[in-house]
């Protein structure tokens, strides 16, 4: 079994933070209003409360 290289990731994941980065700040420029969150988390509807009646 090989074993993972743990360089070639964390690069990856570096050029991945470095890329989007770069697309906010170019957003930015633009006048585009940038989200902090990912486009996956907010297609995910959050539960909403329902009022508890009171007796």
């Amino acid at each position: 079994m090989a074993t993972p290289n743990y360089a070639f990731i964390k690069r990856q994941k570096d050029l991945a933070k470095k890329a989007k980065k770069e697309e906010k700040k170019q957003a930015k420029l633009r006048g585009e209003v940038v989200s902090d969150t990912d486009e996956d988390e907010s297609d995910v509807t959050e539960p909403t409360e329902t009022p508890v009646p009171s007796n």
